[in-house]
């Protein structure tokens, strides 16, 4: 996807890349777009993250929503500005040590994944705002 096209999806401080049939993340084109701090990658056919999504660090909300990811990357916790996440509908089954790093984070959604059953329960339901808020503290 070319940087221009990127540009013209960025309305303010939000880059929406939903419905874009992707598979891979453009990661060196939005690189160069740090003033998109919030991203939306959902409803995509993205299988895997790679590596360099965690040089990301200006994101503060990513929604990954319904994509097909089974795992983050391991230095995700390198996205310390992160405040919201939405991995709803995924193949995730756990989540990377580094996660524990993203001490900003008040927002997870983890709902319709594949989580093993201790995260499942740590993580909660996450049916309403309070408790993705929760899930995000724990």
């Amino acid at each position: 996807m070319p940087k221009d096209n990127l540009r013209d999806k960025l309305e303010g401080n939000e880059l929406d890349l939903s419905l874009n049939n992707l598979t891979t993340v453009p990661v060196k084109d939005l690189a160069v777009l740090p003033k998109a701090t919030h991203l939306d990658l959902s409803c995509n056919a993205i299988v895997t993250l790679p590596d360099s999504f965690c040089t990301l660090k200006h994101l503060v909300k990513i929604d990954l929503s319904k994509n097909e990811l089974s795992e983050l990357p391991e230095d995700f916790g390198a996205l310390q500005n992160l405040q919201h996440l939405d991995l709803l509908g995924n193949k995730i089954v756990t989540l990377p040590i580094s996660f524990y790093q993203l001490r900003k984070l008040k927002w997870l959604d983890l709902k319709d994944n594949l989580l093993i059953e201790d995260l499942k329960k740590v993580a909660g339901d996450c049916l309403d705002e309070d408790q993705c808020k929760k899930c995000a503290q724990r």
